[in-house]
Order: C-alpha cells, then structure tokens, then sequence
C-alpha cells in the first residue's frame, strides 16, 4: 500500500546528498522539496534539478510542508543540526555516524524524544536483501551457536579527495575508514549479536597520508560470548564481505557493488560439514531508499522504525571505544565508554 506524500528537504549537497537526491527525484511518494547548501556554487546544479535551495536551515525549518530533513553534512555538526530541526518539530533523518562520541549521541537522541519527532540513522546495508536473511538465519538459530564473524568493508572511492577534505581529518573522521564504512559494520553485528563487551582496535597510515589514517582493524566480543573481526580499507579495489561462523552452517555475503552502486550480485555461500557448499545470489536493490521509506513511514506512525535508539546510541559508544583503543593502543571495555 502507497504511504501518503512525505516532504524533506536534503541538507548537503556533496556525494551523499546527491546520491540520495538523485535516488528520491522520481520516488511515487517521498518527495523533495528542496536543499540546504550553503556553497553557493553547487546552486546552479540543484536549481537544474528543478529544485529550490536555501544556504541555511531557516527557510526550510519555517516551511509548514516540510516534514523532514535528512543531513548530509559533516560529522561534527550532527548534534547540533539534529537538536535545531527537532526543536522546530520536524523529524530527522541523519547520515551515519549519529555522533563522535556516546554523549553526543545521547544528546541528539533525547532532543528528539523530547520533541516527539523520528529519527533516523544512514544505514541502509541492513535492508540488502542478502542481510535480511541472514538475520533470519540467525534468529531461527538455523547456524546453531554462533562462534565468530568476519566483515570487511573497503573501496577506493574517497581515495581522490582533496587533503584539506573534512574526511581526511581526525577531528571529524577518526580512526581511519570507521565512520565512512566500518561503522556500517558494527552497526550490522550490533543488530545481529546485540551488545558489545569489550575491544581492541588499531589504525595505520599506508597510503594516503591522511591525518586519520587509511586503515582500521577491529577485534570485538559480545555481551552474548561470541566473537568478531572486521576491516575497513579506504585505498584499496571494491571488496565488501560479511561471514558468521556456527556450529552448524557458516555463512558468507560477497557484494560485487556498493550501495550507491545500481549494478552487480550479492553472493551467498553457505557450508554445511558433509555437505556440497551452497550458492545462491540476489540482484543489486536499492537498501537507500529502502532505508528513508522506513523511516518515512515510522515518522507518519505506520510502523516502527528497525533501528532502535539503543543501538544507534550503543554504535556511537563503539565507534568511540575504536578511536580511544586505537589511539591508545589498549583493549577498551564499552562499560568504560
């Protein structure tokens, strides 16, 4: 069943904001009414796209028809963004990570519980259909005991950036590729094993010379016992993979293509002891917009929204412990964060 019409305006207008621009222009009932771009040289290609644009958020805070409004801004100025647009009754929609440390998170969560409004978090992996099922896997306990996971998330993508880009800096991107793609990792295993207990993390500099380094490698164990490992690489060929170990079946994702990306499979291998290795795959969709309809329709009060405020606040305590024991060099325990 179609939603009613659901109004946002975009803040941002760089790779993402375009990326999600351009996935919403044509949607049937998610509709954009404009962005906020201070740069004023990006105007002329927003008002190409038949679109109006404001260099701040009070036009588009004052506007009765605007029911959201998705940031994709950069990291450090969340936290105030998401108290103004909730403070103004408008529900938000924001680009991942939620904050830079558990407090801030905290913070943007309760202005928008206090404010009644819906928030949401960017990220969309949790809807590729292959992720889907291997929730369902795991919550029909098909694996048996989960042992162990592997992710990995890499691409060179932002390899080319100018050095002086926001994403080059510590101070905004910390610890390497985890709030550009291993957050979305963490963020997956939350989902699937629940809490983190304790881990250890470490960064390094190999080819890009950037201030925040070009590669994070993350060792985790669960409140549940189990165990987890992923990586995140930001100068390296395209490679994204999830595998969990049971006692019973392991399982492993292979994407050929990145979100942004309307191409290419999902592999899944599946291996049973004494059995042949299973193979099947799954067509590219669109877990973007995926992502926004969810959180249009919980922000309209049709359903709830599939990320809850425990977890998108309990990620930004790990994404916090990963930058401290990286920086440190010591295993960090979440109770500590």
């Amino acid at each position: 069943m179609m939603s009613k019409q659901f109004t946002v305006a975009v803040a941002g207008f760089g790779w993402w904001g375009k990326h999600i621009t351009t996935r919403l222009q044509d949607h049937p009932w998610l509709k954009i009414a404009g962005i906020i771009e201070p740069a004023t040289a990006n105007h002329p290609q927003i008002q190409k796209l038949g679109l109006e644009v404001w260099e701040d958020f009070d036009a588009a805070l004052a506007r009765s028809d605007i029911d959201a409004v998705i940031l994709t801004t950069p990291n450090t100025l969340h936290e105030e963004q998401i108290r103004r647009v909730a403070a103004a009754g408008k529900h938000v929609f924001c680009e991942k990570p939620l904050g830079l440390t558990a407090q801030s998170a905290r913070n943007s969560m309760k202005a928008c519980e206090d404010a009644g409004v819906q928030l949401g978090i960017g990220h969309e992996r949790r809807y590729e259909p292959a992720m889907l099922m291997l929730r369902e896997l795991l919550e029909k306990g098909d694996l048996g005991t989960v042992m162990h996971a592997e992710a990995a998330f890499s691409h060179d993508k932002l390899s080319n950036v100018p050095a002086d880009d926001w994403r080059t800096k510590k101070a905004v991107c910390p610890a390497a590729g985890m709030t550009a793609m291993g957050i979305h990792l963490s963020d997956l295993m939350i989902s699937f094993f629940g809490p983190v207990e304790s881990l250890h993390a470490f960064t390094a500099d190999r080819a890009l010379g950037w201030e925040t380094g070009d590669v994070v490698t993350v060792q985790m164990k669960f409140e549940a016992g189990m165990t987890a490992t992923f990586s995140a690489v930001l100068k390296t060929p395209h490679f994204i993979r999830m595998h969990v170990f049971g006692t019973d079946k392991w399982v492993e994702v292979l994407n050929d293509s990145h979100p942004d990306t309307p191409d290419g499979k999902v592999r899944v291998l599946t291996a049973q002891t004494g059995k042949d290795l299973q193979q099947q795959s799954f067509d590219w969709e669109d877990s973007v917009t995926a992502n926004l309809e969810a959180f249009a329709r919980a922000a309209m009060g049709e359903a709830p929204y599939p990320i809850t405020p425990r977890e998108m606040v309990h990620n930004i305590e790990v994404l916090e412990a990963i930058e401290r024991s990286s920086e440190t060099g010591q295993a960090v325990k979440l109770a500590d964060v």
